[in-house]
């Protein structure tokens, strides 16, 4: 029971990332360990290697809690770098269609074909104020 407990020692003093990153280092603080309780015998051990390590359950759960939020913060910085995206070639479209207003009526006459072509029950035609502003003008002139 004490030799199991000296053994435990080395590994439960070092972090997981050490444990991981460091195998060399805790082999050889092993190895240094167990040639100190077998030398009186007259035994040599000639390899130490980490091979398997139990972890508790409650850091089996906050390494999986761990993962789960890197995994959402890599996802939520790919979705910002997506709006990022789209809201530049959103701009850069802005920019070609203020130089050229007919491509304004191109664009709508396109979605509607695409509206079109999807078999909807329903379609909404939005109408520029700008066919209004004569008669709007008329109406408030008689007022």
């Amino acid at each position: 029971m004490q030799r199991r407990k000296l053994l435990k020692r080395p590994c439960g003093a070092y972090e997981l990332d050490d444990l991981l990153t460091k195998r060399e280092k805790i082999n050889l603080r092993l190895q240094q360990i167990i040639d100190k309780a077998t030398d009186p015998w007259g035994i040599k051990v000639s390899t130490v290697e980490v091979k398997h390590i139990d972890l508790p359950t409650e850091m089996q759960r906050a390494i999986a809690r761990q993962a789960e939020a890197e995994r959402d913060r890599r996802a939520k910085i790919i979705h910002a770098e997506g709006e990022l995206q789209a809201s530049e070639k959103l701009a850069a479209a802005a920019h070609v269609l203020q130089k050229e207003p007919i491509s304004v009526t191109l664009r709508y006459l396109q979605t509607l074909s695409d509206i079109a072509t999807e078999n909807n029950s329903t379609t909404l035609f939005p109408i520029p104020i700008d066919l209004f502003k004569p008669i709007i003008n008329a109406l408030e002139g008689k007022k």
